[in-house]
């Protein structure tokens, strides 16, 4: 009896062990950290945020040594990128991409070190808003990448390319998931590079966004775009599509089988749903869209056409207010977490459907509770629209276009809202809360329940070394446009 009992606890355990393993390897939902903002959290911060989160998996932008530094020992599994900028040169100098991971892989792999399992190639370098600026380039600097990775002994270490969606289509005459195939002008190439990643086991890696699907079209249906139903499907021969998610990754999967690679492993390197800067990017839809697709990924049921796990990384883990709008306002704000690292709504990582909450950030430090404001007794305006202007180009207004959660703020309100924007973004110097005689700092918060006046976090970096790419990402003069109307 007591051998029975041991027996049956030893299958028990085993049990557990290898649901663990699978949940670990492939199963879970890893995250996207991006680092684009003006004042980040302390990069250890972070590490621990993702541990209390029960995030296991994690895709970094690029090799940045504090964050490297802040996940060695924790076993968590890091996909590591290439910036765009950098292929050219990994394409045409071998030894460019082994220097590369000598200093970013090899240094961190060892035992108790940094879990490196992928190394992306770039991101989006095929995306027709590039104008074909990095497609000769990619391929080669893939190749470079691997055999450094291979001459490292690190042979286990796969090199990928992060694709936009928009590589594949189905034809407007048959709109449907099975007609799938990769755009002509990108064709050829991209199977050449799903040559290679097959003959490396390494998996194909794309970046899939609904929102996207509805803020491009009006007439896109609404309830298609989440994982909770749709009055009306799309049927594909036998499987029936409820969601764009699903019919969008099914287009890769028969893409890949009509370029004669229908076993490649399909990763999902971005996906999610914004918060802030359109109609459609608010917390309700995006609780609704992330939690649906956590409970899809988890449940293995894989989709129509590809039945499995799927293998997926949210976008993003925090707001990053240093973007480019240039794709729209929502940019920067993808996160499931706010710049200082509180939740922005409740969301069960686990797919344990018990509701569990986020954990925030522990012990960040802020700034003093000061605003900068439009002085209420200034009755010279002549020069508001062109300090409200100048404010919002060297810092995030996003929060004020149709739609987004200040939007409903009055003159008065646009303006003190700019002007503390700047003000917090230069870390609270009086002189940059002068705008003429127009600002004036206070400690009473001009916050109300849907728009939030930040105080900046007082670990993080000058506005300085953003400047270029706020004056490059936004568009001059907008704010005024919201200033008249």
């Amino acid at each position: 009896m007591g051998e029975a009992r041991l027996s049956c606890y030893h299958l028990l355990v085993l049990f557990l062990v290898m649901w663990m393993s699978m949940r670990s390897s492939g199963f879970g939902v890893g995250v996207n950290w991006g680092t684009m903002a003006t004042h980040q959290l302390p990069p250890e911060k972070v590490v621990r945020m993702l541990k209390d989160n029960g995030f296991r998996k994690l895709k970094l932008f690029e090799a940045d040594e504090r964050i490297l530094e802040a996940l060695t020992g924790t076993h968590i599994e890091v996909m590591l990128a290439i910036p765009n900028y950098m292929l050219p040169e990994m394409s045409e100098d071998p030894s460019v991409a082994t220097s590369w991971v000598q200093a970013n892989v090899s240094s961190y792999s060892y035992a108790g070190g940094v879990n490196i399992k992928y190394v992306a190639v770039g991101n989006e370098p095929f995306l027709q808003t590039y104008n074909g600026t990095f497609l000769k380039y990619t391929l080669p600097a893939l190749k470079n990448i691997q055999q450094a990775l291979n001459n490292e002994a690190l042979e286990s270490v796969k090199a990928t390319v992060p694709f936009n969606a928009d590589i594949y289509y189905s034809p407007d005459s048959n709109p449907v998931p099975s007609a799938g195939d990769f755009r002509a002008e990108v064709r050829d190439l991209t199977i050449e590079i799903i040559q290679y990643l097959h003959s490396n086991d390494a998996p194909f890696t794309v970046n899939i966004y609904p929102f996207l699907s509805l803020y491009g079209n009006a007439y896109f249906p609404m309830d298609y775009a989440f994982f909770d139903g749709s009055n009306k499907p799309i049927k594909d021969g036998n499987n029936v599509y409820t969601n764009v998610f699903d019919a969008n990754f099914d287009t890769l999967v028969w893409a890949l089988d009509r370029a004669g690679y229908p076993d490649v492993k399909i990763i999902v390197g971005e996906v999610g749903w914004p918060t802030d800067g359109d109609k459609n990017a608010n917390v309700k839809n995006a609780k609704r869209f992330n939690q649906g697709l956590i409970h899809h990924v988890l449940s293995g049921k894989g989709t129509p056409a590809r039945k499995g796990k799927i293998e997926a990384y949210l976008f993003s883990l925090i707001d990053e207010n240093a973007k480019s709008i240039a794709p729209g306002c929502f940019e920067r704000h993808w996160g499931i977490f706010e710049y200082d690292g509180k939740p922005k709504y409740e969301l069960d990582v686990s797919g344990s459907r018990e509701n569990k909450g986020l954990v925030a950030a522990e012990g960040v430090k802020y700034m003093v509770r000061r605003w900068c404001v439009l002085n209420p007794n200034t009755d010279d305006l002549e020069d508001l629209p062109d300090s409200i202007n100048y404010a919002c180009s060297m810092s995030d207004c996003t929060a004020l276009g149709y739609g987004s959660s200040c939007n409903h703020l009055s003159v008065a309100g646009n303006a003190s809202y700019a002007f503390n924007m700047y003000y917090q973004v230069n870390n609270q110097q009086s002189w940059d809360c002068d705008f003429s005689g127009l600002g004036i700092e206070t400690e009473e918060d001009p916050s109300d329940d849907e728009c939030l006046f930040p105080v900046m976090i007082a670990h993080g970096s000058s506005l300085a070394l953003h400047r270029l790419d706020f004056l490059a990402s936004i568009v001059g003069g907008w704010m005024v446009f919201l200033l008249m109307v």
